[in-house]
């Protein structure tokens, strides 16, 4: 059982498409926010679901000994959804900045829990031309970005994080596997070849058919164009490239043949990857 998707939220609310967005990326999905009158009552009720049900169920469920710990690695994991990160990186950023002298073993029990209470997904990392899975690091989002953004005091609000953490919420309600994709080429930098992991948000599963994604807050010039496409050209097949925006309007295929569309009807056009 997923919080609503954006689609559900727009359909209950109504109102103007971007308006309805912005709140959503704000408050997030879960039903029972939206049942409160003010945005004040609404993030009250959100910050108070942590400590009063989600982490006080777990430390009772699993008798966690080490509060602490459990409560830093979720701050990590809510100021870093998308990012790369393993039980090692996270266990050595809290022994040096929390001085907590907790273990990766520690760390990866903690990453487990809150995929089981359905706090996080964990999104694996996939080679793309070797056509297998890459051990650590993956990422992680968060289930629902209102709990994330309540987690941080609503301080914390870097949009290009967040809107990729509500594409692969979309995604993931919508029944399709998501993995990271990730190809490794051979190029020349400063004067010297070095091996580089070009990077694909999405590689999106559906039965047997297959697409790519790629998620941009902006793409104002060029250049940032080339970053985003490069790792589709580099795939060596013929699978649907998308690549969801913040910047443009409606939906449209560029000369490479790459769908561009507005990350709004994105999300409400569930035909778009079936």
């Amino acid at each position: 059982m997923h919080p609503l998707s954006f689609s559900e939220y727009f359909e209950y609310i109504g109102g103007d498409k971007e308006e309805a967005y912005k709140k959503y990326a704000w408050l997030g999905g879960m039903p029972l926010v939206h049942m409160f009158k003010s945005e004040d009552m609404q993030m009250d009720y959100l910050e108070s679901l942590f400590p009063e049900i989600y982490l006080k169920d777990i430390v009772e469920h699993y008798k966690i000994k080490n509060i602490t710990a459990i409560e830093a690695v979720l701050d990590m994991l809510c100021s870093a959804v998308g990012s790369l990160t393993n039980p090692k990186r996270l266990s050595d950023a809290l022994n040096s900045s929390l001085k907590l002298h907790t273990t990766n073993v520690s760390v990866k029990k903690y990453l487990d829990i809150f995929e089981d209470a359905f706090l996080f997904h964990k999104c694996r990392r996939y080679d793309v031309k070797g056509k297998q899975y890459i051990d650590t690091p993956d990422k992680y989002y968060a289930e629902d970005i209102g709990l994330r953004n309540a987690r941080l005091g609503f301080k914390q609000q870097e949009m290009p994080h967040i809107m990729e953490n509500i594409i692969y919420n979309e995604l993931a309600a919508r029944g399709l596997k998501v993995d990271v994709g990730v190809i490794n080429t051979r190029e020349i930098i400063d004067g010297k070849q070095k091996s580089i992991p070009r990077e694909i948000d999405f590689v999106v599963t559906s039965r047997s058919r297959k697409c790519y994604i790629q998620s941009v807050y902006a793409m104002p010039d060029e250049k940032k164009r080339n970053i985003e496409v490069k790792p589709f050209t580099m795939t060596g097949d013929a699978f649907q490239q998308i690549i969801v925006r913040a910047d443009t309007i409606g939906q449209w295929y560029d000369n490479d043949g790459i769908l561009n569309i507005n990350i709004i009807d994105f999300l409400l056009d569930k035909t778009i990857i079936t």
